[in-house]
């Protein structure tokens, strides 16, 4: 079984920034594909970032350009660091971590969420 903590959620202007981290259980970190997703209120949830085991990295076209998703598999820890942000990012953010890590057909673990409000 895999916990996973975010944390770095809160409030920013327009155009400011924010880094989201990930903290990860488990000793094969490095073998599990990783993501970043959010869901507004009355929204579905959609994915927002994601990162394979081969680091490999692909991105909503909303976020294409402004946000990036890392990792450090010695901390394990995932990051997405969300720069020009708008009002319409503001959404729960949540981490989850897939086994199948150079595919993530599916996603088996997933975090508690952490809530950013950007305001205009």
């Amino acid at each position: 079984q895999v916990q996973l903590v975010e944390s770095g959620g809160g409030l920013v202007q327009a155009g400011g920034s924010l880094r989201l981290s990930c903290a990860a259980s488990g000793r094969t970190f490095s073998n599990y594909g990783m993501g970043w997703f959010r869901q507004a209120p009355g929204k579905q949830r959609e994915v927002v970032a994601q990162i394979s085991s081969l680091r490999n990295t692909y991105y909503s076209d909303s976020v294409k350009g402004r946000f990036t998703i890392s990792r450090d598999n010695a901390k394990n820890t995932v990051y997405l660091q969300m720069n020009s942000l708008k009002p319409e990012d503001t959404a729960v953010y949540y981490c989850a971590a897939s086994r199948y890590g150079a595919t993530m057909n599916s996603w088996d673990y997933w975090g508690q969420g952490t809530q950013v409000t950007v305001s205009s």
